[in-house]
């Protein structure tokens, strides 16, 4: 059974969350030590993006799984013959992930993202709210590009803590472009960028009901949180997804 299908370019993966959590357990259990799997809970913007950047659609092609992080992302995929394609928001796959490995003592979590201190933050949040303290670091970045000293720096860092998934919490597509220059310098089973998840879990953003998510419709109600920041994205992001895909099903008619 395929894993991927392909969308305005992109591969996306096609499970769901409780799979895909159970892939990465056998990896960090059973895997090859330092496969460095970069993974991307990847959004419309993200795909609007990559078809107008031929190199950031490579960087998220080279990636070891996009997940859906969006109802419409998932409604092509079920259109393309995947019906039992279902949504991986960032939100609940990191959930799932964190639930899951709770108990296992051997797989362990490093945060990087977020404002300063954010990542904490989270740190104590998974803790007590998820029941996870298998968090052993956290690294702020700093609102710059890194160099590559820096880079290796850090990637020594998160060797030194021995963890097995590092967490970027950044936006798109800053948090993909760092993940694979990451990846460069440390060891690790899987390098993961969730967006906005650290907001989300230490409480600074508020998420929509689920009601809104499942009618795909989370991004008007961030929208109406954020207006100033998200309206110029969101102008171009819609109807530039749903272009894309009516251009690609004509251009196979």
């Amino acid at each position: 059974m395929p894993t991927k299908v392909k969308i305005t370019g992109v591969d996306i993966f096609v499970g769901n969350n409780n799979t895909f959590a159970q892939e990465l357990i056998n990896d960090c259990n059973g895997g090859v030590k330092g496969a460095n799997r970069k993974v991307s809970a990847t959004s419309a913007h993200g795909l609007v993006f990559a078809s107008k950047n031929s190199d950031f659609k490579n960087t998220l092609n080279n990636f070891h799984y996009n997940l859906p992080d969006g109802m419409p992302i998932v409604w092509v995929g079920r259109l393309k013959g995947h019906r039992h394609m279902q949504r991986c928001s960032g939100v609940d796959m990191f959930e799932v992930v964190m639930k899951v490995t709770a108990s296992h003592n051997n797989i362990k979590h490093f945060f990087c993202g977020g404002k300063e201190g954010v990542a904490k933050q989270l740190q104590a949040s998974s803790a007590n709210n998820l029941g996870n303290s298998n968090v052993v670091g956290t690294y702020s970045p700093p609102f710059r590009i890194m160099t590559d000293e820096e880079f290796a720096a850090l990637g020594q860092e998160i060797n030194n803590t021995g963890a097995n998934i590092v967490w970027i919490g950044l936006s798109t597509p800053k948090q993909e472009v760092f993940a694979a220059s990451l990846a460069k310098h440390c060891s690790v089973d899987y390098i993961i960028t969730v967006g906005a998840v650290f907001d989300f879990f230490t409480g600074n953003l508020e998420r929509a009901p689920r009601w809104i998510q499942n009618i795909g419709l989370e991004w008007f109600y961030r929208l109406l949180k954020e207006p100033r920041r998200l309206f110029s994205r969101y102008f171009e992001v819609v109807p530039g997804f749903i272009a894309l895909n009516l251009k690609e099903l004509f251009s196979k008619k």
